[in-house]
């Protein structure tokens, strides 16, 4: 397996290099953690003794170069994201709470970087459903 070799961030993407000449890059929406985090603690990393992964110690993320060889890019035009969009004050980290998953996982739906199943929408749905009928108490 390919060892990773160099590491930077450029245009919303994180990029590597391996020692089998390749260079590869994934958005940051497919690791929605890098995505929120800062640029000190992005550049914050250390790459494994093995080469094949990357470790962001300050925000408790770990990429293995596996990652880089999926394809999948965001896609914005998905019902989830639009949820989201036309409801900017969600917070995805209580809503995915609330569902019992984790934030990075919720948003990686909203991102289009992962297709939840029809059950998953649904779960999603039922969930604002039941915070708006709680909004409405207050």
């Amino acid at each position: 397996m390919a060892k990773i070799e160099k590491l930077w961030f450029d245009s919303g993407r994180i990029w590597i290099t391996t020692d089998e000449g390749q260079t590869l890059s994934r958005p940051l929406e497919a690791f929605p953690t890098l995505k929120d985090a800062t640029e000190g603690q992005r550049l914050s990393f250390k790459i494994g003794r093995f080469g094949n992964a990357i470790r962001w110690e300050e925000i408790d993320e770990d990429i293995h170069i596996s990652n880089f060889y999926e394809t999948e890019e965001p896609d914005y035009d998905n019902e989830i994201a639009k949820i989201f969009h036309r409801f900017p004050q969600l917070n995805i980290s209580e809503v995915a709470r609330s569902m019992g998953v984790h934030k990075s996982l919720l948003a990686k739906f909203i991102y289009g970087i992962k297709v939840p199943s029809e059950e998953r929408k649904a779960q999603i749905r039922q969930t604002l459903r039941l915070l708006g009928q709680e909004l409405m108490t207050v």
